[in-house]
């Protein structure tokens, strides 16, 4: 008699691991900065919160006794424009020289495209950690205000999601100029033509009514002018439809530079 014929089992095929949605995507490359922050937060953390707040109390007490706004006292007026500028050099500082190590010098990007993680993904991640120290600086900011007195409304509460517009703008950015850079000496051109004339011609420091017709056209163009308008409506609870026409701006900016961040990073990593 032949041997009883035994049904075979269909040999197992291994799942295909599916692609990460971008959400998802997206922060596992924020988890994944934030840890390897964990590693060195105390030294970032003193030039992070040191600087805004050490400007604010200097320039606000310092100079600000020898300056006459009307009504309201310098402090109270530079506060808000301490806070946006905190949001922006904090995104700006993480989105440029941290981006580009780990985008050329570690190679962190091409480790992370060998998973379920694209190009779009890593630059937003990247983009949200970003502002995620932007919101810490301006938290720091507005907590040193408001228990100096500074702050007046409830809207000033607004402020930290303000302080997170300003880093994604800022730090999508950031990120396009790092995807452009050759080595880390490219980002003196960057903050020396373009953050650091939006730092001193924003409104931080003195009305923009002050300058001349055209110099407010430019500071106009300028997305650190939108972002000190926020702020200091917030602060001063005069919150109306006039900030729309800034929380507009902003987006767009963010829109143009974060499609042109994923172009150009896209092409540096894959070329």
């Amino acid at each position: 008699m032949s041997a009883p014929s035994v049904a075979m089992a269909p040999p197992r095929v291994a799942a295909a691991r599916p692609p990460l949605g971008f959400v998802a995507g997206a922060l596992r490359v924020w988890r994944r900065d934030m840890e390897s922050w964990r590693k060195y937060y105390r030294s970032s953390l003193v030039g992070a919160l040191g600087e805004p707040i050490l400007s604010l109390i200097a320039i606000g007490y310092g100079l600000g006794r020898f300056v006459d706004l009307g009504g309201v006292s310098y402090a109270q007026f530079l506060a808000p424009g301490i806070l946006a500028s905190a949001a922006m050099n904090a995104a700006s500082f993480e989105a440029t020289f941290g981006s580009f190590t780990r985008m050329t010098q570690q190679k962190t990007y091409d480790g992370i495209l060998a998973t379920p993680i694209g190009i779009r993904e890593i630059v937003a991640g990247d983009v949200l950690w970003a502002a995620s120290k932007s919101v810490l600086s301006g938290v720091a900011v507005l907590a040193v205000a408001t228990g100096a007195g500074l702050v007046h409304s409830a809207w000033a509460l607004v402020l930290p999601a303000v302080a997170l517009l300003i880093g994604v703008v800022f730090a999508a950015m950031g990120l396009l100029v790092s995807s452009r850079a050759q080595a880390y000496d490219f980002f003196t051109y960057y903050f020396t033509l373009v953050i650091s004339v939006m730092y001193f011609f924003s409104g931080i420091f003195f009305p923009l009514a002050s300058l001349p017709a055209w110099a407010q056209a430019i500071a106009w163009c300028l997305p650190l002018t939108h972002a000190v308008a926020l702020s200091r409506a917030c602060a001063a609870g005069a919150v109306g439809l006039g900030m729309l026409v800034h929380l507009g701006m902003l987006l767009a900016i963010l829109a143009l530079a974060y499609g042109l961040a994923v172009h150009w990073v896209g092409r540096r990593l894959i070329a």
